[in-house]
Protein backbone atom coordinates (compact mmCIF):
# COMPACT_ATOMS: atom_id res chain seq x y z
CA UNK A 1 0.00 0.00 0.00
CA UNK A 2 1.25 3.00 -1.06
CA UNK A 3 2.15 5.98 1.89
CA UNK A 4 3.47 9.16 1.02
CA UNK A 5 0.86 10.87 3.18
CA UNK A 6 0.80 9.66 6.60
CA UNK A 7 -1.27 12.10 9.22
CA UNK A 8 -1.78 11.08 13.36
CA UNK A 9 -4.39 12.45 15.31
CA UNK A 10 -5.53 11.79 18.31
CA UNK A 11 -6.56 13.87 21.77
CA UNK A 12 -5.04 16.70 23.42
CA UNK A 13 -1.22 15.98 24.90
CA UNK A 14 -1.49 12.49 23.67
CA UNK A 15 1.96 12.93 21.55
CA UNK A 16 1.25 13.53 18.12
CA UNK A 17 3.93 15.83 17.35
CA UNK A 18 6.37 14.30 19.08
CA UNK A 19 5.94 11.22 17.36
CA UNK A 20 5.45 12.86 13.71
CA UNK A 21 9.65 14.68 14.68
CA UNK A 22 10.19 10.99 15.36
CA UNK A 23 8.86 9.67 11.99
CA UNK A 24 10.24 12.69 9.96
CA UNK A 25 13.72 12.00 11.05
CA UNK A 26 13.42 8.20 10.60
CA UNK A 27 12.26 8.21 7.35
CA UNK A 28 13.69 11.38 5.94
CA UNK A 29 9.88 12.49 5.32
CA UNK A 30 8.62 16.18 4.76
CA UNK A 31 6.18 16.81 7.80
CA UNK A 32 3.37 19.38 8.21
CA UNK A 33 2.76 20.52 11.97
CA UNK A 34 -0.65 22.60 12.41
CA UNK A 35 -0.29 26.31 13.61
CA UNK A 36 -0.44 25.93 17.39
CA UNK A 37 -0.46 29.82 17.82
CA UNK A 38 -4.44 30.33 17.44
CA UNK A 39 -5.20 33.22 19.34
CA UNK A 40 -8.47 32.80 20.52
CA UNK A 41 -7.52 29.31 21.85
CA UNK A 42 -6.93 30.98 25.67
CA UNK A 43 -10.40 32.95 25.50
CA UNK A 44 -11.86 29.17 24.48
CA UNK A 45 -10.59 27.89 27.68
CA UNK A 46 -11.27 30.28 29.84
CA UNK A 47 -15.06 29.77 28.42
CA UNK A 48 -15.51 33.47 27.57
CA UNK A 49 -18.71 33.75 24.93
CA UNK A 50 -17.89 33.09 21.75
CA UNK A 51 -14.55 31.71 21.78
CA UNK A 52 -15.15 28.58 20.95
CA UNK A 53 -17.02 29.58 17.56
CA UNK A 54 -14.09 31.83 17.07
CA UNK A 55 -11.40 29.03 17.77
CA UNK A 56 -13.34 26.67 15.71
CA UNK A 57 -13.31 28.86 12.61
CA UNK A 58 -9.69 29.50 12.93
CA UNK A 59 -8.51 26.45 13.66
CA UNK A 60 -10.80 24.71 10.36
CA UNK A 61 -9.24 27.42 8.16
CA UNK A 62 -5.60 27.46 9.34
CA UNK A 63 -5.85 23.51 8.79
CA UNK A 64 -7.62 23.70 5.57
CA UNK A 65 -4.83 26.38 4.36
CA UNK A 66 -2.05 24.26 5.46
CA UNK A 67 -3.27 21.03 3.65
CA UNK A 68 -4.30 22.79 0.28
CA UNK A 69 -0.77 24.56 -0.07
CA UNK A 70 0.68 21.34 0.75
CA UNK A 71 -1.13 20.01 -2.58
CA UNK A 72 -0.38 22.84 -4.75
CA UNK A 73 3.79 22.72 -3.88
CA UNK A 74 2.94 19.09 -4.82
CA UNK A 75 4.54 18.17 -1.40
CA UNK A 76 2.67 15.02 -0.99
CA UNK A 77 4.13 13.45 -4.23
CA UNK A 78 7.20 12.39 -1.64
CA UNK A 79 7.17 11.19 1.94
CA UNK A 80 5.10 13.28 4.25
CA UNK A 81 3.91 13.48 7.65
CA UNK A 82 1.46 15.62 9.64
CA UNK A 83 0.08 15.96 12.98
CA UNK A 84 -3.03 16.58 12.28
CA UNK A 85 -6.00 15.52 9.84
CA UNK A 86 -8.95 18.10 8.77
CA UNK A 87 -11.46 15.30 10.33
CA UNK A 88 -10.44 16.01 13.94
CA UNK A 89 -12.06 19.80 13.33
CA UNK A 90 -15.13 18.13 13.22
CA UNK A 91 -14.73 16.03 16.29
CA UNK A 92 -13.99 19.28 18.09
CA UNK A 93 -16.45 21.36 16.36
CA UNK A 94 -19.51 18.73 17.70
CA UNK A 95 -18.17 18.79 21.06
CA UNK A 96 -17.78 22.55 21.73
CA UNK A 97 -20.20 24.19 19.69
CA UNK A 98 -24.08 25.05 19.89
CA UNK A 99 -26.48 23.80 17.17
CA UNK A 100 -26.77 27.63 15.69
CA UNK A 101 -22.65 27.87 15.24
CA UNK A 102 -22.73 24.40 14.13
CA UNK A 103 -24.83 24.72 11.07
CA UNK A 104 -22.76 27.28 9.70
CA UNK A 105 -19.64 25.47 10.56
CA UNK A 106 -21.01 22.02 8.72
CA UNK A 107 -21.90 24.52 5.85
CA UNK A 108 -18.18 25.98 5.54
CA UNK A 109 -16.52 22.30 6.00
CA UNK A 110 -18.68 20.58 3.30
CA UNK A 111 -17.01 23.46 1.33
CA UNK A 112 -13.71 22.84 2.36
CA UNK A 113 -13.67 19.32 3.10
CA UNK A 114 -13.38 17.70 -0.76
CA UNK A 115 -10.36 20.29 -1.42
CA UNK A 116 -8.23 18.73 0.95
CA UNK A 117 -5.89 15.84 0.19
CA UNK A 118 -6.48 12.39 2.09
CA UNK A 119 -3.77 10.55 3.79
CA UNK A 120 -2.89 7.00 2.98
CA UNK A 121 -2.89 6.31 6.41
CA UNK A 122 -4.07 7.71 9.33
CA UNK A 123 -2.44 6.79 12.80
CA UNK A 124 -4.43 7.20 15.68
CA UNK A 125 -2.78 7.60 18.89
CA UNK A 126 -4.90 6.95 22.11
CA UNK A 127 -4.18 8.00 26.05
CA UNK A 128 -5.73 7.48 29.47
CA UNK A 129 -6.95 10.84 30.49
CA UNK A 130 -4.73 10.90 33.48
CA UNK A 131 -1.84 10.59 31.19
CA UNK A 132 -3.04 13.11 28.71
CA UNK A 133 -3.12 15.47 32.26
CA UNK A 134 0.44 14.80 32.48
CA UNK A 135 1.24 15.65 29.17
CA UNK A 136 -0.43 18.51 28.86
CA UNK A 137 1.18 20.18 31.94
CA UNK A 138 4.72 18.92 30.89
CA UNK A 139 4.47 20.88 27.81
CA UNK A 140 3.23 24.28 30.24
CA UNK A 141 1.76 26.03 27.05
CA UNK A 142 0.16 29.58 28.24
CA UNK A 143 -2.39 29.01 26.65
CA UNK A 144 -3.23 25.45 28.08
CA UNK A 145 -3.11 26.52 31.75
CA UNK A 146 -7.23 26.63 31.53
CA UNK A 147 -8.04 22.96 30.03
CA UNK A 148 -9.88 21.59 32.65
CA UNK A 149 -9.82 17.36 33.05
CA UNK A 150 -13.57 17.38 32.56
CA UNK A 151 -12.93 19.13 29.01
CA UNK A 152 -9.93 16.12 28.38
CA UNK A 153 -12.15 13.28 29.38
CA UNK A 154 -14.63 14.75 27.08
CA UNK A 155 -12.16 14.95 23.96
CA UNK A 156 -11.17 11.91 24.88
CA UNK A 157 -14.09 10.35 24.77
CA UNK A 158 -15.39 11.81 21.27
CA UNK A 159 -12.00 10.53 19.64
CA UNK A 160 -12.70 6.83 20.70
CA UNK A 161 -16.20 7.73 19.29
CA UNK A 162 -15.38 9.35 16.31
CA UNK A 163 -12.66 7.11 15.66
CA UNK A 164 -14.44 3.36 16.12
CA UNK A 165 -16.90 4.34 13.19
CA UNK A 166 -14.32 5.55 11.23
CA UNK A 167 -13.36 3.79 7.83
CA UNK A 168 -12.23 6.89 5.58
CA UNK A 169 -9.00 5.58 5.34
CA UNK A 170 -6.42 2.76 6.30
CA UNK A 171 -6.45 2.85 10.03
CA UNK A 172 -3.95 1.99 12.94
CA UNK A 173 -4.79 2.63 16.23
CA UNK A 174 -2.07 2.77 19.01
CA UNK A 175 -2.34 3.29 22.78
CA UNK A 176 0.01 5.25 24.15
CA UNK A 177 -0.35 5.13 28.00
CA UNK A 178 1.93 2.60 28.73
CA UNK A 179 4.42 3.06 25.69
CA UNK A 180 7.11 6.28 24.92
CA UNK A 181 8.36 5.71 21.68
CA UNK A 182 10.12 8.97 22.57
CA UNK A 183 12.69 7.53 25.32
CA UNK A 184 12.24 3.78 23.97
CA UNK A 185 14.12 3.05 20.29
CA UNK A 186 13.28 0.10 19.74
CA UNK A 187 9.36 0.24 20.63
CA UNK A 188 10.11 3.23 17.99
CA UNK A 189 11.71 0.71 15.49
CA UNK A 190 8.55 -1.99 16.15
CA UNK A 191 6.24 0.54 15.47
CA UNK A 192 7.70 1.62 12.30
CA UNK A 193 8.16 -1.99 11.18
CA UNK A 194 3.96 -2.27 11.60
CA UNK A 195 3.62 1.32 9.75
CA UNK A 196 5.45 -0.38 6.82
CA UNK A 197 3.17 -3.47 6.79
CA UNK A 198 0.29 -1.91 7.25
CA UNK A 199 -2.52 -2.67 4.42
CA UNK A 200 -5.58 -1.73 4.15
CA UNK A 201 -8.42 -1.81 6.80
CA UNK A 202 -8.17 -1.26 10.69
CA UNK A 203 -4.88 -2.69 12.61
CA UNK A 204 -4.39 -2.04 16.08
CA UNK A 205 -0.60 -1.91 17.50
CA UNK A 206 0.36 -4.39 19.98
CA UNK A 207 3.55 -3.56 21.84
CA UNK A 208 6.44 -6.25 21.42
CA UNK A 209 6.15 -7.05 25.12
CA UNK A 210 2.60 -8.25 25.05
CA UNK A 211 3.29 -10.18 21.85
Amino acid sequence: MPKNYIALDGPIGVGKTSMVNLMVEHLGATKILEDVDNPFLESFYREDVGAAFQAQLYFLLSRYQLLTQARQSDLFSRFTVADFTLQKDRVFAHLTLSDSELLLYEKLYAVLAPQVPRPDLVVYLQGSTDVLVQRVRRRDRAEEHHISYEYLEAVNQAYSHYYLQYDETPLLVINTTEIDFVRDAEDFDDLMAQVDAMEAGRQIYVPRRAR
